[in-house]
């Protein structure tokens, strides 16, 4: 208004008001972009003050003077439980009792039983997310507290029933595992998790951005994509835990004979609850109240009358109709 006053007063001309509106207007796009700078600054500080939180924050198994790194070529994968007691930190009840399994290298050991029997403590025990309480857990002879833990566990792969995924591609994600890995690479391993044939039908394939926890692909998509990780990190010990809970039989079948190959020398151990998945384990182990209640194969326990032949009879076995 002022300038316009100007104008027809003779204080301005013409031009000047439009030059100063045109500058007015090229200022107001940087103060924008600097206030959102401003927000942005605040809320990364935020960010950053709760990572360098994190940083200082001590491992729970920090590495210990002495212990030995250890060398995946000297590894051959026996894995030995030893007399092992195990509660949780706060807890007073034992989630395991005096359990000893003895897995050689290059077998495949299920773990079947309810829920609260002890499968997943076994498992993080394995992954060394805790040591036990008493007893030792052995890796080809040595306690695994003689073993430096980081080292160790790049041996380990370990899939689990709830996958996280990143909010990025499907390559980088599944790259997770080896980062210096090329796209042929990534495509073997999902080949092996069955895989590949769904991500290419994918807008972008190994570049489509899945979004936060894969919440653009199906649960069995995204339980595939964790496998194809495990498998590229090239594990020498795999624990799947309930890993192939949302894939369907056909998928399940594809999964089993890729990773039937893909195996070898390598040591695996499984948790399942639906039964048929398991048939062809080497060995199976019916856990109950923290013990091994039940060990062979899945003939050998089907020819008894335990728990193991139970629980297969009621999975396989028809539901009896309602009378009316």
């Amino acid at each position: 208004l002022y300038g316009g006053w100007g104008v027809l007063n003779g204080i301005v001309t013409l031009g000047d008001l439009v030059m100063l509106s045109a500058f007015l207007l090229m200022l107001l796009s940087p103060l924008e972009a600097l206030a959102q700078s401003v927000s942005q600054l605040q809320k990364s500080l935020a960010g950053l003050e709760r990572i360098l939180d994190l940083l200082d924050e001590p491992p729970e198994l920090g590495a210990e003077k002495g212990t030995v790194r250890v060398r995946r070529q000297e590894c051959e994968g026996r894995v030995t439980f030893d007399g092992v007691y195990f509660r949780y930190p706060g807890s007073e009840k034992f989630a395991l009792h005096d359990f000893s399994l003895d897995v050689a290298a290059g077998e495949t050991v299920a773990f079947v039983g309810p829920s609260g029997a002890g499968k997943t403590t076994v498992c993080n025990l394995l992954a060394r997310f805790y040591d036990p309480t008493d007893g030792r857990l052995l890796l080809d002879g040595r306690d695994l507290r003689e073993l430096d833990v980081t080292s160790y566990r790049r041996l380990v792969g370990i899939v689990e029933q709830d996958v996280f995924l990143f909010d990025g591609s499907v390559a980088a994600n599944i790259a997770y595992g080896n980062r210096s890995t090329s796209l042929s690479e990534i495509r073997a391993a999902a080949t092996i998790a069955n895989a590949d044939a769904f991500v290419l039908d994918l807008p972008q394939g190994y570049d489509t951005i899945i979004g936060e926890r894969g919440v653009r692909l199906s649960g069995g998509q995204r339980q595939r994509l964790a496998m194809a990780r495990a498998i590229l990190a090239d594990p020498w010990i795999l624990i799947l835990d309930e890993a192939t809970s949302n894939l369907d039989t056909e998928s399940e079948r594809s999964l089993q004979c890729g990773l039937a190959t893909w195996m070898g020398n390598r040591t695996c151990f499984v948790i399942a609850h639906r039964l048929s998945t398991i048939e062809n384990a080497d060995r199976i182990a019916v856990l109950n109240a923290g013990r091994i209640v039940e060990l062979g194969t899945h003939e050998a326990l089907m020819a008894t009358e335990g728990e193991y032949r139970e629980m297969v009879l009621l999975q396989t076995s028809a539901p009896i109709s309602g009378t009316a």
